[in-house]
């Protein structure tokens, strides 16, 4: 009888600023930012925009629908990008930092949320003060994590998940690229907290990636390269990007999870394992910014991936598409997920993807003319 393993996958969830002031928890509302200084304006913004948002909120509340669909999911890993910190020892010219209130790491485990990708361009905002307070939170709450730590070992070193229902191990791996804004002087050293950073995406980089990846693992292990790179708008794909993803999956990495832009990104399945290059925001505060609304960062998407547990080469890849409103989660309404299909297909058609729409108005990908 065949096993799969289904991994749930997305983009960036920032649950700082205005999304931490509807928290049961709110945190301290200041902020450091050339216009904005107050957190609440966030949460004025996105009620002007689409009503009011009663407050406090449960602690699932931001998830709305998203909850339903993940009892598909035998493991969820997310990109985190917020500091969990009371610190106000804020890192300077930085334009933006985010921070949510230690106490509302309970809407990350209302959600089963296992682990948490951390080599971002947000999780230092708050200084190493708010750093080490993020993994003292998070591993209080049993929410694993890789990325970021106290030293460079630590933060290279993957998340290593247990996946009981078929005896086996998830290993997720963190990266963080300068292209996506991190600062260099964030990258861990021997005896420095930081991130584990990737100052360039050579072929040198690359094997000394998937050499540490290939120490790690063991025989029936699942990989996970999850990656922050890139800037927050465009549908490019930079060519060291795709090279370097195809050398991951050549060395062994089951699953490429790319992240930081704003909006969807095209995706591929190359070898029979799954590239996403851009899962885009996934939670976010920005509901009453304006500017970019071409790319439609008020709609993401929710990407299961589900591997055969033998070989582990992708079974199938489905797509949920869900829209950000009043800060929470709500299914897409049919033409806006067929305006995610026309532009997943758009981008992807330089990597031979096609996306399909299903009944229940998910997507499924496959290459073309399979």
């Amino acid at each position: 009888m065949e096993q799969h393993l289904c991994l749930f996958v997305c983009g960036d969830v920032m649950m700082g600023r205005g999304i931490d002031q509807i928290l049961p928890h709110p945190g301290d509302p200041g902020l450091h930012e050339s216009y904005v200084r107050d957190a609440r304006e966030y949460l004025r913004l996105a009620e002007a925009n689409h009503g009011p948002i009663p407050h406090p909120v449960a602690k699932d509340y931001l998830w709305g629908d998203a909850l339903r669909e993940l009892d598909a999911a035998n493991v969820r890993i997310i990109n985190l990008e917020t500091s969990i910190t009371t610190s106000d020892n804020y890192w300077p010219g930085k334009q933006v930092h985010y921070r949510m209130n230690p106490p509302n790491v309970d809407c990350l485990a209302a959600a089963g949320i296992d682990c948490c990708a951390l080599a971002n361009n947000h999780v230092l905002d708050w200084g190493y003060e708010g750093l080490v307070e993020t993994l003292a939170t998070l591993d209080r709450a049993g929410i694993r994590h890789a990325g970021a730590g106290a030293n460079a070992d630590e933060a290279e070193a993957p998340a290593i998940l247990p996946v009981r229902s078929l005896g086996g191990r998830l290993l997720m791996f963190s990266f963080g690229s300068v292209t996506s804004g991190i600062p260099l002087e964030w990258a861990a050293g021997d005896d420095r907290p930081g991130v584990n950073l990737l100052k360039n995406l050579s072929d040198q980089t690359s094997t000394r990636v998937a050499a540490r990846m290939r120490a790690a693992r063991r025989p029936g292990d699942v990989v996970i390269a999850s990656i922050h790179w890139g800037g927050n708008w465009g549908y490019e794909i930079p060519a060291d990007q795709i090279h370097f993803a195809h050398r991951l999956i050549e060395e062994g990495v089951d699953v490429v999870h790319g992240h930081s832009s704003h909006h969807i990104k095209a995706l591929e399945v190359y070898r029979g394992h799954p590239i996403l290059y851009g899962c885009g925001d996934f939670l976010t505060d920005y509901e009453g910014i304006g500017g970019y609304e071409t790319f439609r960062g008020d709609l993401t998407l929710m990407y299961f991936i589900r591997l055969d547990e033998a070989s582990r080469a992708l079974v199938d890849l489905r797509l949920v598409p869900m829209q950000v409103r009043q800060f929470q989660l709500r299914r897409a309404a049919p033409a806006d997920v067929q305006w995610v299909r026309q532009t997943l297909n758009r981008e992807g058609e330089r990597f031979g993807t096609e996306v399909s729409l299903n009944p229940d108005n998910s997507l499924s990908v496959r290459p073309r003319g399979s």
